[in-house]
């Protein structure tokens, strides 16, 4: 019997080369598995060494054993679960009990032989952040073990995950789902995240790179080799974020992902525990690997969407780390594709997809993604459809699967009929065709069949979105997002910078008006170097926005600055985000005048300021007597105002749809708004969603509204729509609807425009 205090009989190095040697070794992969329980049980304190692996059904069967009873290979299964093994792989995080029999999830099978044994030790085999089987280790004494010693088994389960994934010791294919015979035609649902049409063949988007060299000889050597690829990572991101540099929308570009990107490739956690794995024996691709296979297991199961698409992000950048190390890029976008590509994938990260040509790309389809997630923000400015949350599409599918992909219905299919086909090539001529007329027609003016004239502007954050306002014909910039700047940069861009870009946006405006928002960051936009934590149970509603610029006051006085200094004597519009209370508006003007005065006194003042609110908050309607008198015009953000107005986040899949911007609450608020800015002679514009959406739009203006500001690609759109209105005719219509008590005035909308000939 082997006694706690005789420890490890080898350094746990020597243990990892043990077992390199038997990986090498010619053996097939049942008999080398064999090899490898022996020689862990034989460098551990150990009686036993057992290896499960996950089967079909949410089953573990015992692969291997040196301890247990021979015959209980292949025999013996576990739920997943069921017994500390079971719990391991639910959990996928190691168990370390000094005498396992009281531990309340024990589970005993008498086939095997174990109730000897008391100590014990499991630890997951993850493969890719997915549990794929367990490593134990028994002991007949009570003992703890160390974590030296659990250390150790979680690099050779790591060795072992290689040696089952590659020998395919359990087949792909029972965990895959079959739905209909694989030659006849199916449809597929998901979630909409970029809308669209588009069809090709699929190309399955699976990258990953084999490591085959997993103990290491020289740490230093390793080391070196980890700088070095650090180096090429970077080198890389900074090429893709030139070469993306033009692409983008108003809201959404990809330069700023990547940026976030670079950021996170810098972290210098991240870096320290892929060095603290290569510094225990590992070389550097398995310390990479190792390091995501952790942060996987740990974060997998979490809902919060910052944290999920930050995990994404990890994965992403661990795969291209270990392309540098080594030299190989396994992404099918290096190789050679179709002209027409449906990228298939479990997730993806922006990097990822700007890998293809996205002049080949004509849709995407994901196991996962979210309105918010990176690959669809990317997704959208390269006007490529997008569905999401579509579940086991990766076994649904094969490479070279005809795919139609209806992003706007949040629907695919998968070998279509060729009826189907030839009504998506009907569909995608007609969308060209629309495209042309749009651009035609963009200095025509945005003004209704009865001469009601509408301004339409466009939202930017970018200077390369400035350009839009001459490209759509639109009157200016009704929501210049001056966040993304500052998110974009690893610290605070100070007066010079700030300056030197508001400037830029005033010459390429060419005259135009541009809206300036104040910085609006917290909630979801972090600063990635903000001193502080800004975590929250509810971001939404939390430290954010102007709460945060005016706890901060020298952050607001240097962007005030910035701008007046930008404006150079001509018209400066500034607008304060999230203001809830009149108070809180006096505050932010307050800070505007004192750098107004402190420029003056060197010669820097605007021609003209004005100043406007977001009205976003429902509190500050019930102030607006005494708003108006002190601002020039309002902007509603109807994204928030209706999260707000409903109690529903719109980030929950549940509820999001559940109450229609189109209901008489919104129209109903948002006439007696139109009302009181008239009467007071303030502008009144909406810069949300709803703005940008030709059903909505109308809705909008019926009661009132004739301002709008949208991304630049629904100008042509809604510009049709307002051309084929009357507001004689739809006012009246609609306000008659108002005190209803239906949930949405949706289909009475759509009623009237099919009877008046609104083009929608």
């Amino acid at each position: 019997m082997i006694t706690p205090s005789q420890g490890f009989a080898t350094d746990p190095w020597r243990l990892l080369k043990k077992i390199r040697d038997v990986m090498a070794a010619e053996a097939d992969p049942q008999q080398r598995l064999g090899q490898v329980v022996v020689t862990v049980a034989n460098h551990i304190v150990a009686e036993v060494c057992s290896v499960y692996l996950k089967r079909a059904g949410e089953v573990l069967e015992l692969f291997a054993t040196h301890g247990l009873a021979p015959e209980a290979v292949h025999a013996t299964r576990l739920r997943v679960g069921e017994g500390v093994v079971g719990l391991t792989a639910a959990q996928a995080r190691p168990f370390n009990l000094r005498d396992a029999q009281k531990h309340p999830g024990f589970a005993y099978r008498p086939e095997t032989g174990e109730e000897l044994y008391r100590a014990m030790v499991t630890v997951p085999i993850l493969r890719q952040g997915r549990v794929i089987g367990v490593l134990a280790v028994q002991n007949r004494a009570e003992r703890s073990y160390t974590d030296e010693e659990v250390e150790a088994l979680q690099n050779v389960a790591m060795v072992l995950a290689e040696l089952v994934a590659s020998n395919k010791m359990v087949a792909r294919e029972e965990w895959a789902e079959v739905d209909g015979i694989a030659v006849l035609p199916l449809r597929v649902t998901g979630d909409r995240l970029a809308g669209g049409i588009g069809h090709g063949e699929a190309v399955l988007h699976e990258p990953h790179i084999v490591v085959d060299r997993m103990v290491s000889d020289d740490p230093e050597w390793e080391l070196r080799r980890l700088q070095a690829a650090m180096a090429g990572l970077r080198t890389h991101l900074d090429r893709m974020h030139e070469r993306v540099s033009d692409i983008g929308s108003a809201d959404e570009a990809p330069g700023d992902i990547l940026e976030a990107y670079r950021l996170i490739a810098n972290d210098a956690g991240w870096l320290g525990r892929i060095t603290e794995a290569v510094n225990t024996g590992l070389t550097a691709e398995a310390a990479v690997q190792k390091v995501h296979n952790d942060t996987h297991a740990r974060m997998g199961s979490v809902s919060d969407p910052y944290l999920r698409e930050r995990l994404k992000d990890l994965e992403d950048l661990a795969n291209r780390l270990l392309q540098h190390l080594s030299g190989k890029l396994t992404s099918p976008a290096f190789g050679e594709l179709p002209d027409d590509v449906i990228v298939v994938a479990h997730d993806l990260g922006p990097a990822e997809l700007l890998d293809y040509d996205h002049a080949r790309l004509r849709g995407l389809l994901l196991e996962e993604g979210s309105q918010t997630s990176h690959v669809a923000i990317v997704a959208r400015a390269l006007d490529i459809p997008l569905i999401g949350g579509i579940k086991d599409v990766m076994t649904k599918l094969e490479d070279g699967d005809w795919v139609a992909v209806d992003g706007d219905n949040a629907q695919a299919f998968v070998r279509p009929s060729e009826e189907v086909r030839d009504a998506f090539d009907r569909s995608l001529r007609a969308r060209a065709e629309q495209k042309q007329k749009y651009a035609q027609a963009k200095d025509l003016p945005a003004e209704t069949k009865d001469g009601v004239v509408v301004s339409l502007n466009v939202n930017a954050g970018l200077l390369l979105d400035v350009p839009s306002v001459a490209d759509t014909g639109a009157d200016g910039i009704g929501l210049y997002r001056t966040e993304i700047p500052f998110m974009a940069r690893s610290q605070m861009p100070d007066v010079s910078e700030q300056e030197a870009l508001y400037r830029r946006i005033f010459e390429q405006a060419k005259g135009k008006p541009v809206v300036f928002r104040t910085l609006d960051v917290g909630g979801d936009k972090l600063l990635p170097y903000w001193g502080e934590d800004q975590s929250e149970e509810n971001p939404a509603m939390g430290w954010r926005s102007i709460r945060i610029t005016l706890d901060r006051p020298h952050i607001l006085r240097q962007q005030f600055r910035a701008l007046i200094r930008a404006a150079d004597g001509g018209e400066l519009n500034v607008m304060f985000p999230m203001i809830a209370t009149v108070a809180e508006l006096d505050q932010a003007k307050h800070l505007l005048t004192l750098e107004l005065d402190r420029e003056a006194g060197s010669g820097h003042r605007p021609g003209k300021v004005n100043v406007g609110a977001m009205l976003e908050v429902p509190s500050l309607f019930w102030q607006s007597a005494a708003l108006l008198k002190r601002v020039d015009f309002i902007s509603v953000g109807t994204n928030d105002l209706l999260q707000f107005l409903f109690a529903a986040d719109r980030g929950n899949r549940r509820i999001a749809a559940r109450y229609d911007t189109l209901s008489p609450n919104v129209l109903n608020f948002m006439r007696h708004l139109v009302v009181r800015c008239d009467a007071a002679n303030v502008r009144l514009s909406v810069c949300g969603e709803m703005a940008g959406r030709p059903l909505e739009a109308l809705g909008l203006l019926a009661v009132g509204v004739n301002s709008l500001s949208m991304t630049p690609s629904r100008v042509g759109k809604i510009k049709e729509m307002i051309r084929s209105v009357s507001i004689a005719e739809v006012t009246p219509y609609i306000l008659a609807q108002l005190d209803c008590a239906n949930d949405s005035l949706r289909q009475k909308l759509r009623d009237f425009a099919r009877d008046h000939s609104v083009i929608l």
